[in-house]
């Protein structure tokens, strides 16, 4: 062998292992940031190499790599230094960050090689070539070192596009109770949006063409192609609802003016600077993103938009597009499919041009070797935040890039992350402010409504299945119900904001006085009325409705409490004859493009009234938004969360911005049962600097962030896991046990727990939590190593750690 290289896997194990070069491969490079293939067991794996030239392990034989994948790296060595930091953030290896990024046909070894011998075409697999030795390997060496060697889809005729399943029809669907699969395959779609024909055969490991070709004769799913990365499947553009004027070339306003000087200096210095857009809701802070992305393209880099949602990437696609035409744009976010996720990946690694690139958290990875700009659109989102499987928080990711770069990275919103914000006061995040609106617009008038007072008593009825239940107590008061109403009437529109899912969050039997829970989370069922299931919105469980009480068989249920659903229907009756109501939410958006038809219909007037959970309150622009009703301001407020004050806040004050942005008033009616709390009265002036002053006061008081860095380590093992309680006693006495070795430096460690979780079950696993608290990260990752240190790996007992956890419960 002629030399040494170490290889990250990017599949089970994750291991980063030392392979050697094999004497046929001498001509050909194996820089860091190159895929190989090579061998692991039996088997054969894809990896990254990490590095090159490296000295062989002492007293081990090393085995000669497969493979290149590709003649040039994917990957510079700035993109494997945030691999190496984020896998060492999350404690964690390079190849599990890998395994988690990168697109699935960028991790799979299933690949085909081909090459032209006298006339005819060779093919090779990774297994033959793995076995080859002597003139026929040096034959397969010298076709890939001059080019002639194709690999994957590029070996043959061309690759068939990826064929998926597609639902068309929202619930519910004209399908018999009894047809078991059929329904089960349209739940499946409407949880997953469009789904690989490959994946729906996997997940229910049984021909599912009988019951594909039945629904498709409904008109209820299609079989299509796969959009490709150039193509992304998106609402078409003049169904897009339109970006606000201050966005498409409108002359910048003096503050405008005075904010761009400032970012466009700290653009320039190319020394990776941060800085906060502190702007008001309409105050033009898309605008801003354009110029300085247009600044970015002209000195030949790429820039990159990221907004919270794949609906408010669609809108600020847009919107670039018509800034910049005929300069590439690149749209990523994981609602794409894998082949298009994979060519964008692939695209970004080989584009010298300048480019803008457009998407969610995801899009972050994009392996673009030259970036100059990051801005995060409403940074305070915590969408931000990645929980499930790798952990990591996208501000800190587009920070260590942007430093590694000499980038700048933009944080925008009118209601900034406390962190960030406390970081501006002191300086080290500097912020341009915008503390006025574009044009003649202004800040909407903002009322708090007492829920105590005008709201219709329930009385009970019989309902359709002979079942005993309430008419609804509703959900609007008197006075809300009258401006709605009102603003209807003058041809205005209005936008009511219900941040819960569903008809009605709890079921409860009248004759056994029980709840209708799910027995894997001990937790009740949420009743959807439209698909007629019962649902568990925290393990995914459902259930067919009409159903009788699993604790004394009966089937008369009251439905408590109100959500997105039972607000739609109470509109139907509430408003004039004629009046559309839509409503934009997790269920009606499941389909890919219903949540961008949803809001073009409502930009385009085709709907007067929209109702629905927090993915309406923030990004939009409706300038005939004269009246929004924030339908149940108290929910979330006293959630056991540090963060519930602050999320309340921005929630309301962000869903606020929506009225008023044309040329008529706005009007904000937030309806409180608790109208006397101090809180309410910094809601309505929407005071961000006296809101942020009162949490500074409070989270000093506790300790929470900013005073301090913050982890959450969840343990979770079966319920009737016995062994459970004993590794969770140890692991109560290990992180005791750091702490005071820590000796001195221990009086500023904090170790709350472990005790059982706000949600002490979900799908049939215990939960708990330990919060520990600590003057810099290292202190924390050194108390989880003990964690780690007793809880058996592979076995029942799972623990993670959540480095300054957004989620709580």
């Amino acid at each position: 062998m002629v030399g040494h290289v170490h290889v990250a896997l990017s599949s089970a194990p994750f291991s980063t292992l030392t392979y050697g070069i094999p004497d046929h491969l001498a001509g050909c490079a194996f820089p860091p940031g190159l895929r190989v293939l090579v061998p692991l067991g039996k088997s054969i794996r894809a990896g990254v190499v990490m590095e090159s030239g490296v000295p062989p392990p002492e007293g081990v034989q090393t085995r000669p790599l497969v493979w290149p994948l590709e003649r040039e790296p994917l990957f510079d060595a700035a993109y494997l230094d945030m691999i190496r930091n984020l896998a060492s953030r999350q404690m964690a290896s390079p190849g599990q960050v890998l395994g988690r990024i990168l697109p699935a046909g960028l991790r799979q070894s299933k690949v085909v090689f081909s090459a032209p011998r006298q006339g005819r075409v060779l093919r090779a697999t990774p297994r033959s070539l793995l076995e080859m030795a002597g003139d026929e390997a040096a034959f397969w060496a010298g076709a890939w070192t001059e080019g002639a060697m194709l690999a994957g889809e590029a070996a043959g005729p061309g690759r068939a596009r990826e064929r998926v399943l597609r639902l068309l029809v929202d619930p519910p669907w004209p399908v018999r109770p009894g047809a078991k699969a059929r329904l089960a395959l349209l739940d499946f779609l409407l949880e997953r949006g469009q789904v690989p024909l490959g994946v729906v055969s996997g997940h229910f490991g049984r021909d599912m063409g009988p019951a594909i070709r039945a629904l498709g004769s409904l008109g209820l799913v299609e079989i299509g192609a796969a959009p490709s990365a150039t193509d992304p499947e998106e609402t078409p553009p003049d169904e897009i609802a339109p970006c606000p004027p201050e966005a498409l070339g409108a002359p910048l306003t003096d503050e405008q003016t005075v904010a761009l000087r400032e970012l466009s200096k700290a653009l320039c210095v190319g020394t990776g600077q941060v800085r906060l857009v502190h702007g008001v809701t309409g105050s033009g802070k898309t605008r801003l993103y354009l110029e300085l992305a247009r600044e970015c393209l002209n000195q030949g880099r790429q820039a990159f938009l990221l907004a919270p949602e794949v609906a408010l990437a669609g809108h600020l696609h847009r919107a670039v597009r018509e800034a910049f035409p005929g300069v590439g744009v690149a749209l990523y976010h994981g609602s794409l499919s894998p082949s298009a996720r994979e060519a964008a990946f692939r695209r970004a690694a080989a584009s010298r041009e300048p480019v803008v690139v457009v998407g969610t958290r995801s899009a972050l990875f994009l392996p673009a070797p030259n970036p100059g700009l990051f801005v995060l659109d409403e940074e305070h989102d915590a969408s931000f935040k990645q929980e499930e499987r790798l952990g990591y928080q996208a501000k800190e990711v587009a920070f260590f890039r942007a430093r590694l770069a000499g980038a700048l990275l933009v944080l925008g919103s009118a209601t900034p992350d406390v962190k960030t914000y406390h970081a501006a006061m002191r300086g080290v995040v500097p912020a341009v402010v915008l503390t006025r609106r574009v044009g003649a617009s202004v800040p909407p008038d903002i009322e708090i409504v007492d829920l105590g007072k005008g709201v219709k008593t329930p009385s009970r009825r019989t309902g359709p299945h002979g079942d005993t239940s309430l008419e609804r107590a509703a959900v609007l008061a008197e006075q809300s119900a009258l401006a709605l109403g009102e603003a209807v009437i003058r041809g205005e529109q209005a936008i009511i904001l219900l941040n819960r899912r569903g008809y009605a969050p709890v079921l409860f039997c009248l004759d056994c006085e029980k709840v209708l829970a799910c027995p894997d989370c001990d937790l009740a069922y949420t009743f959807h009325r439209g698909r007629q299931k019962l649902v568990c919105h925290y393990c995914g469980r459902t259930e067919d409705f009409p159903v009788p009480c699993a604790s004394c068989g009966g089937s008369s249920f009251l439905p408590l409490g109100a959500g997105s659903e039972s607000l739609e229907e109470e509109l139907g009756g509430l408003l004039p004859p004629g009046t559309r109501v839509a409503r934009l939410d997790r269920d009606s958006a499941a389909r890919p493009g219903r949540a961008e038809e949803i809001l073009a219909d409502f930009a385009a007037g085709r709907s007067q009234v929209l109702a629905g959970t927090q993915m309406l309150s923030k990004g939009h622009h409706f300038p005939k938004v004269t009246l929004v009703i924030a339908a149940d301001a108290d929910m979330g407020r006293n959630l056991p969360d540090y963060r519930a004050a602050e999320r309340t806040f921005q929630l309301l004050v962000q869903v606020a911005g929506r009225a008023g942005r044309g040329d008529r008033p706005g009007r904000v009616l937030v309806q409180t049962r608790n109208p006397l709390d101090p809180f309410w009265e910094l809601v309505r002036r929407a005071d961000y600097q006296g809101f942020f002053q009162e949490e500074m006061r409070r989270r000093e008081r506790w300790l929470y962030p900013p005073f301090t860095k913050l982890g959450l380590v969840r343990v979770s093992f079966p319920k009737d896991c016995e062994e459970g309680f004993r590794v969770l006693a140890e692991l109560g006495r290990a992180l005791r046990a750091g702490v005071a070795a820590a000796g001195k430096d221990s009086r500023e460690l904090r170790v709350l727990g472990p005790a059982p979780a706000s949600l002490p079950l979900i799908g049939g696993r215990r939960r708990f939590h330990c919060l520990l608290k600590a003057p810099d990260w290292p202190a924390i990752r050194r108390l989880f190593a003990a964690v780690q240190a007793v809880v058996p790996r592979g076995g029942e007992v799972r623990a993670t750690l959540d480095l300054d956890p957004v989620d709580m419960l």
